[in-house]
């Protein structure tokens, strides 16, 4: 009887455990399929090349992209015409993020990429240093006499390019020219020189100033701006398109988006 009971025990005891493993492998296999899904590109790298205005939020996506999928994200700031040009040089990198469409235009017509996607809203405002010491209120006191004014070189980055179009719009084009001290070749060159006041005023982008304790920005009037988007696309000559396009999705998915609007960019509704 005795033995009887004890054999017993040690079956029941058994069957437990044995479900027990069974549990765990369960659970550590579908642990292990998440970690693989989760981490899909690890040990790969990916390099994007992106508007210096950007930088910001581009930072933060680029590090959110790789702890969620494992990849290696270098990303290389520049003015965008700068970028376009390394480019054609050297054939070289998998995802171009342009702070314009216009950007994204040229990279298409020299062949770089077929298609993009608008990511966010881009808008200029007028940047003026800490305090306004200027008293500049509105795109017109950029015209008058003996204000010093900082913007972006009209050739290299968007905000110049797109600077040019918004004076032509007001009428503003001579005035402004002649006012001109330092045309720089990065919209973060325009803030950091306009916060060590070494000028009056000039144009950013608007997610720019967002939160600065060394500048301020007031706002363009829809009517006198000329909005702009910024947008990414993978790039023909990368040598990994399944990398390069999960991060241009990834730039614009909800989390990606999120993490613009974030840094003051404006969602595209």
């Amino acid at each position: 009887m005795k033995k009887n009971l004890v054999l017993m025990v040690f079956l029941i005891v058994t069957v437990f455990a044995l479900s027990g493993c069974g549990a765990d492998e369960s659970s550590a296999t579908s642990g292990d399929n998440g970690a693989t899904q989760e981490l899909k590109y690890k040990g790969e790298i990916l390099l994007v090349h992106s508007g210096a205005g950007l930088s910001g939020a581009m930072d933060e996506i680029g590090q959110a992209f790789e702890n969620e999928y494992g990849a290696t994200v270098n990303l290389n700031y520049a003015g965008c015409a700068q970028l376009l040009s390394q480019m054609e040089i050297n054939k070289q990198g998998d995802v171009f993020v342009g702070a314009s469409d216009n950007d994204m235009e040229i990279a298409m017509e020299k062949g770089f990429a077929c298609d993009y996607l608008e990511l966010v809203y881009h808008i200029p405002a007028i940047a003026v240093p800490a305090g306004n010491p200027a008293g500049i209120t509105c795109l017109g006191d950029f015209g008058k006499p003996g204000v010093k004014l900082i913007l972006g070189d009209e050739k290299t980055n968007a905000i110049g390019k797109k600077g040019a179009k918004i004076f032509e719009k007001n009428g503003l084009t001579e005035s402004v020219a002649s006012n001109v001290v330092t045309r720089d070749a990065t919209v973060n060159e325009i803030v950091m020189h306009l916060a060590m006041k070494q000028g009056d005023a000039g144009l950013i982008w608007e997610d720019i100033g967002s939160g600065s304790e060394d500048i301020e920005v007031i706002a363009i009037p829809e009517e006198q701006n000329v909005i702009d988007k910024a947008s990414a696309c993978v790039l023909g000559f990368t040598e990994n398109e399944a990398l390069a396009r999960s991060f241009v999705e990834y730039m614009h998915s909800e989390t990606g988006v999120a993490i613009f609007v974030e840094h003051g960019f404006k969602e595209i509704e």
